[in-house]
């Protein structure tokens, strides 16, 4: 029987052990967002294993919209490498915090970089795919059982996008959300991560959300455990805790602040205050010893379903993976392929790429070219090799000169003479520019979407001086205002690489000479500089005319795009059309009890919850889509699937991608594929009061340039 002192020990990410119960000491926080990190206190790479595979940061691996290779990324190497290291006795602990699947609302957030993207559906599937990846369950899911390969945490529950911005920071923010925007943009990717991905653990945010702290609010617990059956821990994002009454002074005092986070469901403190205060909340009544026992029993639960009481290791399940798999040739592969799938080719006027292998002398200038740290971006550990993208492309042309340009990303000293003098002499000019973590990462936030400092007018001077058009390499997480560059026919070729990961440098090199047609698309809008003038801390999804204000991401932004969200090209071009679908008029008049209501432009609908599980499958209907590479070169290439309504107005979305998968395709070959539409989910919105409902009338499916109606009769 553990003591009081004992179970509130157990409250904290760095849990002492127990001796007298033979019960170790455990680290809950370690990071894996893209690769095992050694950010988090549970792993450190200080011992026989220096190293772990570096994978692209998540916002470009989100570019490939392929849910097996998310999956893939996870279970093959990801939850392998984690399970190989603390096999190996160098890690104190097997729960990582990741992945980061909060929606990218904002493109001046300085941690959208670790996200998916903007799109709830995108998120969702990442966060499903991921981490059933991680955990050892099949793609499929729901095969999983009661033992975890490691644990995966979605995070940050809820609303939480903006960390540091003018002055305004994510400790004391309030974010004011409509309950319309939370039930179809903040929240699906967290029902995604519980319902489908069976994710074990939950981390709550620092922010507020109308008022209330994301950790100390009682919907943490009602929703994720009463309503999508949650069965894992939560935790709290590190120190958020304390800063419930530090900061934000939404506590009377440290007991109250602890007794609110536990009667809230959360079970794990990231930090000490539970540590601290639990104890004295209890003896002032302000928290009974339930709670505790509570938060106990989820706790020991994962460490239960991670072996770690069932005696050797090395006999259980995942007890065999050894540490000769961290690094392994297949998962450096994957981390190429996974480069290669996500940079986005956004121009290429008059063919400029692929040049050609013949090219006799390349200059290639700009800071990012020659940085290897640049590559990995942030919660990153150390990668086990990489190449830099000066070093790749100097494997394809002997005569390689480099000059950087600027003295460092934020370019504020630039030596433009000597850049153009080498641009001048070369046959071909890469520029390899964009942002760095100097310019956007976790506590901070951008204040505009330019290239820093000088580097538009040392691209602009290089581009007017080449002997031909430029190619423009950008390493960012978020978007940028490159409409210079996008209307500048002298920059003939413009790709985006996020931050690609220990492969990213091989990966462009490949596409800049042919060796691979890029295919990656967009998982974000790129804005114009204009946009900065809308407050980051408006969290409104929907436009306002009567304020002038203009939405956010695809599904409601209303304005001038620099690129749209899906946008992306190849080296072939590919057309598509609806083949065959299984039908196009869905009757939802089954039963004369359930109620049809109109919105205020008389449109009938009806309750998804009310139209119940029969009639929400007995709808759900198979489409066809015929692909054609027109080009000549073969590729893999994302089909993206939206829906929209005939009707618009009423806080409906402009479109919404309802499916997504990846063809792969010949110079000249057809294919075809198919995607089941689930009306229920795919069809319905959020009506103002936050519940989900279905509009009668014309629906489209849009993909690429042909539409296929869908009426819904009410």
């Amino acid at each position: 029987m553990l003591t009081l002192d004992e179970k509130i020990s157990q409250l904290v990410n760095s849990a002492p052990a127990i001796p007298r119960l033979g019960i170790p000491a455990y680290e809950w926080w370690s990071e894996a967002l893209h690769g095992v990190s050694n950010v988090g206190p549970g792993i450190k790479f200080d011992g026989t294993i220096k190293a772990a595979t570096s994978f692209p940061q998540v916002i470009l691996a989100a570019a490939s919209f392929d849910a097996y290779q998310w999956y893939r990324i996870g279970q093959k190497a990801i939850g392998r490498e984690a399970r190989a290291i603390y096999n190996a006795g160098e890690a104190k602990g097997l729960t990582f915090w990741a992945p980061n699947i909060n929606i990218f609302r904002d493109p001046r957030w300085g941690r959208g970089q670790e996200t998916p993207g903007e799109d709830p559906l995108v998120a969702g599937k990442y966060a499903a795919s991921y981490i059933r990846g991680i955990q050892g369950d099949t793609f499929e899911g729901g095969k999983l059982g009661q033992h975890l390969q490691a644990s995966a945490c979605c995070k940050h529950f809820t609303a939480y996008d903006l960390d540091n911005w003018k002055g305004m920071n994510r400790f004391v923010f309030d974010a004011r959300v409509t309950v319309q925007d939370l039930a179809d943009t903040y929240q699906p990717p967290f029902e995604k991560c519980v319902r489908e991905g069976g994710g074990s653990c939950m981390m709550c945010a620092y922010n507020r959300v109308n008022g209330v702290p994301s950790c100390a609010d009682p919907n943490l617990s009602k929703t994720v455990r009463g309503e999508w059956d949650f069965k894992g821990y939560i935790a709290s994002d590190c120190d958020a805790v304390a800063i419930i009454y530090d900061a934000q002074g939404y506590a009377k005092s440290p007991q109250d602040a602890v007794a609110d986070v536990l009667r809230a469901g959360m079970d794990v403190n990231c930090g000490s205050y539970l540590q601290k205060y639990t104890k004295s909340a209890i003896l002032q009544k302000k928290l009974s010893e339930s709670q505790v026992d509570r938060a106990l029993h989820n706790l020991f639960a994962i460490r239960m379903r991670l072996g770690l009481f069932n005696g050797n290791p090395l006999h259980n399940p995942f007890g065999n993976i050894r540490a000769d798999q961290i690094c392994s040739s297949e998962h450096q592969i994957l981390a190429l392929e996974a480069a290669r799938n996500g940079i986005v080719l956004l121009k290429n006027h008059a063919k400029l790429l692929p040049l050609p292998k013949s090219a006799v002398s390349l200059a290639v200038i700009g800071p990012n070219a020659k940085s290897p740290q640049t590559l990995v971006g942030n919660y990153a550990g150390p990668p086990c090799e990489s190449t830099t993208p000066l070093q790749a492309l100097q494997s394809y042309v002997k005569d390689t000169v480099y000059h950087p340009g600027c003295d460092t990303v934020s370019c504020s000293s630039v030596a433009i003479d000597e850049a153009v003098d080498i641009a001048k002499q070369a046959h071909f000019v890469v520029l390899t520019m964009g942002l760095d973590q100097t310019q956007e990462r976790e506590a901070l936030d951008r204040v505009d979407l330019l290239l820093p400092g000088r580097q538009k007018e040392l691209i602009t001077s290089v581009a007017k001086s080449a002997k031909k058009p430029v190619v423009l390499v950008l390493l960012s997480g978020g978007p940028i205002d490159v409409s210079f560059a996008k209307d500048d026919p002298r920059i003939g070729a413009i790709l985006w690489a996020g931050y690609p990961g220990q492969g990213g440098g091989i990966a462009l090199a490949e596409i800049i000479f042919g060796d691979h047609n890029p295919g990656g698309r967009l998982p974000v809008t790129w804005y114009p500089q204009d946009y900065t003038k809308v407050p980051m801390t408006d969290m409104r999804m929907r436009p306002d005319s009567f304020s002038d204000y203009p939405g956010r991401t695809y599904r409601f932004y209303e304005g001038d795009k620099v690129f749209e969200f899906g946008y992306g090209l190849s080296y072939s071009k590919y057309s598509y059309k609806f083949t065959h679908v299984s039908r196009k008029n869905l009757y939802l008049n089954h039963s004369s009890s359930l109620h049809t209501t109109r919105t205020w432009d008389s449109v009938g609908y009806k309750l998804v919850s009310e139209l119940g599980t029969q009639v929400c499958d007995g709808n759900k209907f198979k489409v066809g889509v015929g692909v054609k590479n027109d080009g000549e070169m073969s590729g893999k290439h994302p089909v993206l699937l939206f829906a929209r309504q005939g009707k618009v107005g009423d806080g409906r979305v402009k479109k919404q991608l309802i499916g997504f998968q990846s063809v792969v395709l010949g110079g000249g070959e057809r294919g075809e594929i198919e995607f089941e539409v689930s009306p229920c989910e795919d069809l319905s919105r959020a009506n103002e009061y936050g519940v989900m409902v279905m509009d009668e009338g014309r629906h489209f499916l849009v993909v690429g340039d042909d539409k296929l109606p869908v009426t819904i009769i009410i």
